[in-house]
């Protein structure tokens, strides 16, 4: 098949079809109508075989975490899917994995309301570069800049098992075939926040999503923040299969291994009771972690009172680690 057989075939028709969407796949551009009253947010990510996910990983997989490492981001702005875009480097035009690919996009693209509007196919080593949009009202995004000294800091859902999924891919970890199984679909098929995003406008003074690690990604809010944090290692949300491992592993896939997408954020001490009242309604779990401090640095307390030290600070791609 040729570009334009594969892109018909496979791209252009999808599920999802936006009212606001005037001109999608098939023109030189997409033509677009954003809604009155809200600001566009708009980011990007790219996956490379044999970085981001490995070499052999299943299609489905790969086309599903594509996306949702994109909806992640979104969701760490409080912003509410609209569109993405697709550039898809392919060593072949292989027609089953093509399949595999879709259905993994185009699954977690459906429950989201969200339209494919155009992109680019090439011949190349496997890359798959997705930009996505979505909305906030006005004024209401959240951002990395506004934790205060005083502040709460919470973490949604479990943090480290796709880190314990990558150490069994790499025969660094052995675990039961159930508790594999658990951990790689962390790995694979992270669940991005976005309602748990979108209900936290107007309460969070900060956010960010966990994709290099939580040392690493609240990091990035103390900066931009200006601010330091205490987290103590003992709150951290852990599932029963890294419980069970946590002796052997460590604190490191908890706090600096990253590709937990969860959402990291602070929340001031006035806001306290609405978050309980929406505690609920966060289906994935939500703890309170730490405190955002004025001395400058970010300090992880063992259950001894000891300071931890990761042996490494999160994912670098240029660093390798």
């Amino acid at each position: 098949m040729n570009e334009f057989e594969l892109i018909r075939d496979y791209f252009a028709r999808q599920p999802v079809r936006r009212a606001d969407v005037v001109v999608g796949i098939g023109d030189d551009a997409a033509v677009l109508d954003p809604p009155a009253g809200c600001q566009l947010v708009v980011s990007t990510d790219m996956l490379v075989s044999g970085v981001h996910f490995p070499e052999g990983t299943a299609p489905a997989a790969v086309g599903y975490k594509a996306l949702a490492v994109n909806l992640s981001d979104l969701a760490a702005m409080g912003a509410s899917p609209a569109w993405f875009t697709l550039n898809l480097s392919l060593p072949s035009a292989d027609s089953g994995w093509l399949e595999g690919f879709c259905a993994g996009l185009f699954g977690l693209a459906g429950p989201f309301g969200l339209q494919l509007v155009g992109g680019d196919t090439t011949r190349g080593p496997l890359t798959v570069g997705i930009q996505i949009a979505g909305f906030v009202p006005r004024g209401q995004a959240l951002l990395r800049s506004g934790a205060q000294p005083g502040d709460s800091i919470y973490v949604t859902g479990w943090l480290g098992d796709a880190a314990l999924g990558l150490m069994c891919l790499r025969q660094e970890l052995r675990l039961p075939e159930a508790e594999w199984d658990r951990v790689l679909q962390r790995l694979e098929r992270p669940v991005p926040r976005v309602h748990e995003g979108e209900m936290l406008r107007g309460l969070a003074s900060a956010c960010i999503d966990i994709s290099d690690g939580l040392v690493a990604d609240l990091g990035h809010v103390l900066e931009a923040s200006g601010a330091g944090a205490s987290i103590e290692l003992a709150a951290l949300p852990l599932s029963p299969v890294y419980q069970a491992v946590r002796d052997q592993v460590g604190w490191n896939p908890a706090v600096a291994r990253g590709d937990d997408y969860e959402l990291c954020f602070t929340l001031p001490a006035q806001r306290q009771s609405v978050l309980e009242a929406q505690a609920a309604r966060f289906g994935c779990g939500l703890r309170r972690i730490g405190v955002i401090e004025a001395q400058p640095g970010l300090r992880l307390v063992e259950p001894s009172g000891s300071v931890y030290r990761p042996d490494r600070q999160g994912y670098d791609h240029f660093r390798g680690v």
